[in-house]
């Protein structure tokens, strides 16, 4: 598609014609020869056909004419317009934190095939599922144990999530919980991210031994942030000691920033708590448009070069002979004037 940057330079297509018509051109005065015929000379040139004659003369005006309205359109800067590039830009930042404490190793729970696998195990395959529907989505993860550490950043990579997220194991970032350092570390994480939505989903199943900061105090400043938190507590809530389920806490630091609190004490029951957050936090994506623009302002310039010169190729004609009883005159091919030869 063709467009013009500049189109009211088309606007001046007329001065050439008003520069004529208010501008005439200089006059000189030239000698001439006196004859006493000079009228039935007149009348016997009428009809010849001079050098340059009509169709020259059509060449003349049209030549100069096609040329001032190339030089316009190249001034005008005309630009081909290519197809539109189109871009996806994702309006939410999600952070996935994942609890690796030595009680995820617990094997009371089950995979696809109904065989009895860790927590962890389970946790990987409902939260590899959840990945492949975020499609539009940067999702993040963060992985925890004595301290929080950032496995995969975000990324609109959901594969790469999900490779990272299988490469984790029980203790690998210790064995107890520090969930409240984790929420710490979302919420730095999340500094850098310019999207309208972000949202934490923690999963864990204990309850906090370990943090700096305690996950309420860490929740109360996601929410000063506009950070929502989600949390999946898994497991047996009847655990005593250190590996007790905290679900007060973690009903707490999801009220705090808008979140729902989740309880899922087997596989069906995670995998409908990932389905109902994959409704909750719906995918927005803003499509970016762009159509590039090149500019062909050269193809009129070159034409109107081309018809320049081709304007000013000899004519070879020779003029018409009118005799006269003392002396031929001839009409000079290039000039059309007479002359005696």
């Amino acid at each position: 598609m063709l467009s013009f940057l500049h189109p009211w330079l088309f606007l001046l297509a007329p001065l050439p014609l008003l520069v004529r018509r208010f501008v005439p051109p200089r006059r000189e005065r030239e000698p001439a020869l006196r004859v006493p015929f000079g009228r039935r000379l007149e009348q016997a040139l009428a009809g010849l056909p001079f050098a340059g004659g009509s169709g020259r003369r059509w060449a003349a005006l049209l030549a100069p004419t096609l040329v001032w309205l190339l030089v316009l359109a190249a001034l005008a800067r005309p630009q081909w317009i290519e197809p539109p590039i189109e871009r996806q830009v994702p309006t939410r930042d999600l952070l996935l934190l994942v609890d690796l404490s030595a009680s995820m190793e617990q094997a009371d729970f089950t995979n696809a095939a109904g065989e009895v696998v860790s927590r962890l195990d389970a946790a990987k395959e409902i939260l590899g599922d959840f990945l492949e529907k975020r499609e539009g989505d940067r999702v993040g993860l963060v992985v925890f144990g004595d301290s929080p550490f950032l496995q995969a950043p975000f990324s609109t990579d959901l594969s790469l999530s999900r490779q990272l997220l299988d490469e984790t194991a029980v203790g690998m970032a210790g064995p107890r919980t520090a969930l409240g350092d984790a929420i710490g570390l979302g919420i730095h994480l999340f500094e850098e991210s310019d999207t309208p939505a972000r949202t934490i989903i923690a999963l864990t199943d204990g309850n906090d031994t370990k943090s700096q900061v305690p996950p309420v105090e860490a929740a109360r400043v996601a929410a000063d942030r506009d950070i929502r938190i989600h949390t999946v507590a898994i497991g047996d809530p009847t655990t005593v000691g250190e590996d007790k389920l905290d679900q007060a806490t973690l009903d707490e630091v999801a009220r705090s920033t808008g979140g729902r609190a989740f309880f899922a004490a087997d596989r069906d029951g995670l995998r409908g708590i990932y389905d109902e957050l994959d409704q909750i936090e719906t995918r927005e994506v803003e499509t970016l448009s762009h159509r590039p623009r090149r500019d062909v302002f050269h193809l009129p310039l070159g034409a109107a070069l081309l018809v320049s010169l081709a304007c000013r190729l000899p004519l070879k004609r020779r003029g018409p002979v009118v005799e006269t009883h003392r002396r031929p005159l001839r009409v000079h091919p290039a000039t059309g004037e007479l002359e005696l030869s």
